[in-house]
């Protein structure tokens, strides 16, 4: 074999390496191309299969917590009811001594029946619906405030009228759960609530504790029970951040910009 016929050959040869290492690097890079996309289609169907699951959770929580509202109403009130009325009759038909014992069971029995009855407004849906989210709030806060376990402050300068009922039932259950995690886990001394609007933002709320906070690391992995308020947030399409540093307290800001 001459040489111009080995410097063809080895010519070609390499063509045919080069041609064939470029075939593996474009075979190689689009594999990795189709993976990612497989991926991202696979974290998107998760958090879309996720919100589904939190949405029906919700739906079933409502349904669950309306008909042990109804229960108390419609069951236990009425027992209580004839209860105060049993005290009454009796008071009424038996004036001796012994009556202010019977009017004190007379007084509990009917605080009694308005707690009750205000707790099953709360299980059901219908004082979300009838009450604006300011006053929402300032229930949650009184209550909290009863308890005795820390300060609690709330501010607003909500200017709207109010807010559709998928809002004020996520934002509700948001300042519920912080509250909770804060009381439970945090330590925290203070928790102050803020909610606020304006004529380019349907809302914002901020709440923040001073308790021992917790690292970024424990933020990614989600290991403090956080994640429900988050998914609460993207199912109102709302933006959420937190914000937590060890011995520096927590703080959430959760904002919508959509019109109402």
């Amino acid at each position: 074999m001459g040489k111009t016929e080995l410097l063809v050959t080895l010519i070609v040869f390499n063509l045919f390496f080069v041609m064939f290492v470029i075939a593996i690097v474009l075979y190689i890079n689009k594999y990795r191309a189709r993976k990612k996309e497989y991926m991202n289609e696979l974290q998107i169907k998760n958090e879309i299969h996720e919100k589904e699951l939190l949405t029906m959770q919700i739906e079933i929580q409502k349904d669950t917590m309306q008909q042990i509202g109804r229960e108390l109403h419609d069951n236990i009130g009425q027992k209580l009811t004839l209860v105060s009325l049993y005290a009454q009759q009796f008071l009424y038909e038996n004036k001796t001594e012994g009556n202010e014992q019977i009017d004190q069971i007379s007084q509990i029995t009917n605080e009694s029946l308005q707690d009750l009855r205000n707790l099953s407004l709360t299980l059901t849906d219908d004082n979300i619906q009838q009450k604006n989210v300011v006053s929402l709030i300032e229930n949650e806060v009184q209550k909290i405030k009863s308890l005795k376990k820390c300060e609690i402050f709330f501010e607003n300068n909500f200017i709207k009228d109010d807010l559709s009922f998928s809002d004020k039932n996520v934002l509700l259950r948001i300042v519920q759960e912080f509250i909770q995690n804060s009381i439970k886990h945090s330590n925290c001394k203070a928790i102050h609530i803020n909610l606020e609007s304006s004529e380019n933002l349907l809302w914002k709320l901020s709440i923040k504790d001073d308790g021992k906070g917790f690292s970024e690391d424990l933020i990614k992995s989600n290991g403090i029970g956080l994640s429900n308020m988050r998914k609460r947030a993207e199912i109102i399409k709302a933006d959420f951040s937190l914000n937590s540093k060890e011995n520096e307290g927590t703080e959430i800001i959760i904002q919508s910009n959509k019109k109402p």
